[in-house]
């Protein structure tokens, strides 16, 4: 009975979730632009993409470099814009006057970030979902530094021989199971420990990176903080927080790293509470 009671407070959920009111109103609708983390793809986006996209919003997932099925391979990638470049590119290519609701996850906190430098007039929102988040006052380095997770049996790769430098790192099976999908349904861990690519070893260099007030900074941001995370820890996200405060910070009790997969209802029900705040405070 207990488990039929659960299972039925879900699936009302899923409905209230589902009607409009629960999400932005039917007259406007949004674009969100979605980027993965580290070892991922598009793919990883796919319960949250349905969701808003039966909501009546577009969206659009993006492949970065040599990640999904992006064809080019991890030693060939240079640096981090260039891995970012599906991202620049498809934001360069907006139609004028379109702004999209940019959502970053895990390492695509960084590709926000130089979006918002570099396109702030295409974005209304930009969104970091257990994200890195540098800015201004805060160094990729001093961010990447204070992120700490074991890796477990994750490990390099040596694309031009043994003998030469790793030019990639993978996430283990044991490192996703762990570490990122620690609450997410088994079937989408099976389809992650299937589909992720190596990750490419960038050089990350803070003179690489100009985050300024009057762009980065002119730019409404939003923070999705993961509740159970063990990849990005809470402590890490509030750390960020503090020391790179967004305009609004929402919090998914229950969740682990994928937060996607793990409460992807719950994060696409935020995503468009964040859209309508931003366009009642732009109104």
């Amino acid at each position: 009975m207990k488990n039929g009671s659960s299972l039925l407070r879900h699936l009302l959920l899923l409905i209230f979730l589902s009607s409009p009111a629960a999400g932005e109103p039917t007259k406007k609708k949004n674009h969100f632009v979605l980027v993965h983390g580290s070892c991922h793809g598009a793919w990883s986006w796919y319960k949250l993409s349905t969701i808003l996209q039966s909501w009546g919003n577009h969206v659009t997932a993006l492949d970065m470099a040599a990640s999904g099925v992006d064809p080019r391979q991890p030693k060939t990638i240079s640096s981090a814009f260039h891995y970012f470049q599906p991202l620049t590119e498809f934001l360069a290519g907006l139609p004028s006057g379109e702004r999209v609701v940019l959502v970053g996850h895990s390492f695509g906190g960084l590709g926000v970030a130089v979006a918002l430098e570099e396109f702030p007039e295409k974005i209304s929102v930009g969104v970091f979902v257990a994200a890195s988040m540098a800015g201004p006052n805060l160094s990729v380095s001093t961010v990447h530094a204070e992120e700490r997770s074991p890796p477990l049996d994750s490990h390099n790769v040596y694309e031009n021989g043994e003998d030469k430098p790793p030019t990639s790192y993978i996430l283990g099976p044991l490192k996703l199971a762990k570490h990122l999908y620690s609450l997410s349904p088994p079937e989408d861990l099976s389809l992650a420990i299937t589909l992720v690519r190596p990750f490419p070893l960038l050089k990350i260099n803070d003179s690489e990176f100009k985050f300024t007030e009057e762009r980065y900074g002119s730019v409404k941001r939003a923070y999705v903080i993961t509740e159970r995370d063990l990849m990005a820890t809470m402590n890490f996200q509030l750390w960020m927080i503090e020391n790179n405060p967004p305009d609004i910070v929402v919090e998914i009790k229950g969740s682990d790293h994928m937060v996607m997969v793990s409460k992807s209802v719950e994060l696409a029900y935020q995503l468009q509470r964040i859209a309508q705040q931003v366009s009642l405070l732009d109104f």
